[in-house]
This record gives C-alpha cells, sequence and structure tokens, in this order.
C-alpha cells in the first residue's frame, strides 16, 4: 500500500528572512512593472513584517491593507509610498534607458 503524501502550502512571506531578501524581492516586482504583481508582492512583505503594526502605521484598517495589497486592489500611489516608508524601504528611480534599445 502506497503512503500518502501530503503538502503544506508555501508561504513566501514565512521565508522572507533578512532585510536583503525583501529588497531583492520588491526590487524584482518593481522591474516586472506590473502594479497588481507590486501590490501582491507589498502584501507578501507586509504579512512577513507584520500586517496588523504595518495597518497602524500607515494609518489603515488590517482589513483595507490586507485588501489593498492584495494584487487585485488598486492601491493609490500615496498608499504605496506611505507603505514602503513603514516598512523602511525606499523608492528611487532608476534609469531605464539600456532597456528601450533592447
Amino acid at each position: 500500500m502506497q503512503e500518502k503524501t501530503t503538502f503544506k502550502p508555501f508561504d513566501l512571506a514565512q521565508n522572507l528572512g533578512s532585510e536583503e531578501e525583501i529588497v531583492e524581492f520588491l526590487a524584482a516586482a518593481f522591474e516586472d512593472g506590473d502594479p497588481a504583481h507590486i501590490a501582491h508582492c507589498l502584501g507578501i512583505v507586509a504579512r512577513a513584517r507584520n500586517m496588523a503594526q504595518l495597518a497602524r502605521d500607515v494609518g489603515m484598517s488590517r482589513p483595507a491593507l490586507y485588501k489593498a495589497l492584495s494584487g487585485e486592489g488598486n492601491p493609490e500611489f500615496a498608499t504605496v509610498v506611505k507603505i514602503m516608508h513603514a516598512l523602511g524601504i525606499g523608492l528611487a528611480p532608476v534609469s531605464r534607458k539600456d532597456d528601450a534599445a533592447a
């Protein structure tokens, strides 16, 4: 008789440990350029860092923050900036001149 294998869902939020991993993860999300993907990735980082505390820091309810960062929400740019600031992560422009030639 074959033994049944069970799997647990993988939760990236539980595996983002260091500040460097978080910054690289978000940089890759921004590189992609899809706003829904960026919001979803910010949501993963928020869960890794403590969503309830982040909601208090940005002045939003926890459910509203979950919705905004679900990837299906559409957070305002000001909200994204507040969230990144509360996470201690900067938002800086980067030249994409080389990308246009590709």
